[in-house]
């Protein structure tokens, strides 16, 4: 009985709600249409808590099957089931059963965002059992659970999107994919392990380019939805106003990437690197900053518009 306390402990950790952040994407649908309906904002959350759920028992199912490349690895070898914390039979029920609940919440909210939801898994699934040692195609299942956790909250609550918006995530979703790639590929040459199969098929040059392509096409996608309702983006033009901070956040997150910086941070932040998104959101001042003020401007312009002091 003294271990049950650990084994719980070691659970939660393998859960990842450190990455739950991932997730604040589903309130994305009720932020920019400006709704102030209180039943939209409570279908977000329902839609945030499946999400929440149904990412955890992935993030178990893959930790399983990865479990001895992760000792390999410099960080993932403190993993709960790398480590032997969690034993397997345990994470693969919690896992089955934190699907089950996770299904069982987002058929309750609207059918659509239980099929989400199942599509997401199935993706996912299929990328912890393959697609992740396919180039490109890894790449895409990352960029994919972005998304569909936008499209989860459009489901939920029923809005609709413009399809600028919906670039916009898609494409910023594959430029943290290959940042994530190009900072494990960084690690794995500098130690001599490949923790990857995957990254034998890549080189930092090929993942610049790739960086260099996706972040022009989210910026402009980003951009062609700011300008408004004219070329079927936001509801005002007004939104232009965050532009700034869009581009700005770009290029704090490419400084992050940068090897000579990463070399000066590493000392100071060992866990803080471009390998995970969350950490970067959760530990860059620059990336809070650049935040904030994105979502200040964007809902004062909201509010404005929604008042009718903004046209």
């Amino acid at each position: 009985m003294a271990e049950q306390p650990g084994v719980i402990q070691a659970l939660i950790a393998a859960c990842r709600p450190r990455q739950w952040t991932k997730n604040l994407l589903v309130y994305a649908s009720a932020l920019f249409s400006f709704q102030l309906n209180p039943q939209i904002w409570w279908a977000s959350t329902e839609a945030l808590a499946a999400f929440c759920l149904i990412s955890s028992a992935v993030y178990l199912l893959n930790d399983v099957i990865d479990r001895e490349a992760d000792r390999a690895h410099p960080s993932k070898c403190r993993r709960p089931i790398a480590s032997g914390a969690l034993p397997v039979p345990i994470a693969l029920v919690a896992a089955a059963l934190i699907a089950a609940l996770s299904l069982l919440i987002a058929a309750a909210v609207a059918p659509g965002l239980a099929g989400v939801i199942a599509g997401y898994a199935l993706i996912q699934i299929a990328y912890c059992l393959g697609l992740k040692r396919q180039p490109l195609l890894d790449l895409f299942c990352i960029a994919s659970g972005f998304l569909l956790r936008a499209l989860a909250g459009l489901v939920a609550t029923g809005l609709g999107a413009s399809p600028w918006f919906l670039l916009t995530i898609g494409l910023l979703a594959l430029f943290l994919a290959v940042e994530k790639r190009k900072a494990e590929l960084r690690i794995s040459l500098d130690r001599g392990v490949v923790t990857r199969q995957v990254l034998l098929r890549y080189s930092l040059p090929l993942l610049q380019r790739l960086e260099s392509l996706v972040a022009s096409s989210a910026f402009m996608a980003y951009a062609l939805w700011s300008a408004g309702p004219t070329l079927r983006g936001a509801s005002t033009s007004w939104m232009l106003l965050t532009v700034p901070f869009v581009i700005a956040g770009i290029f704090r997150y490419q400084l992050l990437s940068d090897p000579e910086e990463t070399e000066r941070r590493c000392a100071r932040y060992p866990d803080r690197n471009c390998e995970k998104p969350e950490e970067i959101l959760l530990g860059d001042r620059g990336i809070q900053l650049t935040l904030l003020g994105w979502l200040s401007t964007a809902i004062v312009v909201g509010m404005g518009h929604r008042l009718g002091w903004l046209a």
